[in-house]
């Protein structure tokens, strides 16, 4: 067997065909594989990263659960201290007390008055972005309660875009923004907003659940396997059923490949 043969089966985990070719014993083999497993194929990956914080968020909402009473708070970051600035109107007032005005004197004032103006404009602006938030992340808060107090991911309810719009007055790009953009911390861990969507999936019983809580029991029973004789999507699909969920073995593989889970045979271990 040539190197590229044996590099392409065991990219494919097709450990029979590598050990025939190699012609050596399974005893052998899986000290091969013990020593391989080790390395790091790609040994530079890590220069020239370091320090940079690329990985470090900065949460918008902090949620915190008060003897079981949530409290939503908005960073301070988000939440700036704007007002006009003394000098300002001090400066206008005395112009106004003045009693003489030439020219150059009412310039200055209309000048200050309309810098004044586009201040308030400007703060009235940041005011309404802070309530845009807040009440979205309200409206999420309230919508997926169960979570905040629990962590667990299986209760979160199915939950679209058009659902906080429409609680929230808002147009759906708007919180779409915000849902792609937004981080909230809470004491199980910080969250993109978007984590919180989810579309729905029918059981046994007619009752809507979350595709996210079917990804839970899917991601917990590929990790409760056993990594010699890892599950098949097809037994993936049997044991999900068996738990009540109307689910195709071709809807069981979608979403083990946005799980970023590989097939049985490339989770195979000796």
């Amino acid at each position: 067997m040539s190197c590229l043969n044996i590099s392409t089966s065991s990219q494919k985990k097709h450990y029979d065909k590598i050990q025939r070719g190699l012609n050596i014993t399974e005893e052998e083999f899986r000290e091969v594989i013990r020593q391989i497993i080790k390395l790091n194929p790609k040994p530079g990956g890590n220069m020239g990263g370091a320090g940079k914080g690329e990985g470090y968020v900065v949460p918008d909402f902090f949620i915190f659960n008060n003897g079981g009473t949530l409290e939503l708070t908005l960073n301070s970051r988000n939440a700036p201290d704007l007002r006009i600035s003394d000098g300002y109107r001090d400066m206008l007032k005395d112009y106004d007390r003045g009693s003489k005005k030439d020219k150059r004197q009412k310039e200055a004032v209309l000048f200050i008055k309309q810098k004044i103006d586009a201040a308030k404009w400007f703060i009235d602006a940041i005011k309404q972005r802070q309530q845009t938030l807040i009440n979205t992340m309200q409206t999420i808060m309230d919508y997926q309660h169960e979570f905040f107090l629990t962590g667990d991911e299986t209760s979160l309810k199915p939950m679209i875009l058009k659902d906080i719009a429409e609680r929230t007055a808002l147009d759906i790009s708007t919180v779409s923004r915000v849902a792609n953009s937004k981080f909230v911390q809470t004491e199980f861990g910080t969250y993109r907003l978007k984590f919180f969507f989810s579309e729905s999936l029918s059981t046994d019983s007619g009752e809507e659940v979350s595709t996210r809580e079917v990804k839970k029991i899917l991601s917990d029973l590929i990790g409760d396997e056993s990594k010699k004789k890892p599950l098949s999507d097809e037994r993936l699909t049997e044991l999900l059923q068996e738990k009540g969920y109307n689910i195709a073995r071709r809807t069981v593989a979608k979403y083990r490949e946005q799980l970023n889970i590989p097939v049985a045979r490339l989770r195979r271990e000796l």
